[in-house]
């Protein structure tokens, strides 16, 4: 299994071969594409990338198709990331 760090950035690479999802991503959490980089280091918004994929299932899938990941592991990261906080979200 995957680190829940690792497959954040891996959902961020994802994206970023996926013009349409990319750009939903940054308009809904106000990024600068110039800013990834530096943003990935961040535990809040690796948080924000898996929930972004968590909250559209067909795009879930579609990544976890495309890179061979399970959906476990997206759940254990959502879960990871996003803390005791959010116990309802997982």
């Amino acid at each position: 299994m995957k680190s829940a760090e690792e497959t954040a950035i891996a959902i961020l690479g994802w994206l970023a071969n996926e013009p349409d999802l990319l750009g939903r991503f940054l308009a809904l959490t106000g990024t600068e594409i110039s800013s990834l980089r530096h943003s990935a280091a961040d535990p809040g918004f690796l948080a924000g990338v898996v929930d972004f994929l968590m909250g559209h299932e067909p795009t879930l899938l579609a990544f976890c198709d495309a890179t061979g990941t399970s959906p476990q592991d997206v759940v254990y990261a959502h879960a990871v990331l996003s803390g005791p906080d959010n116990p309802g979200d997982f």
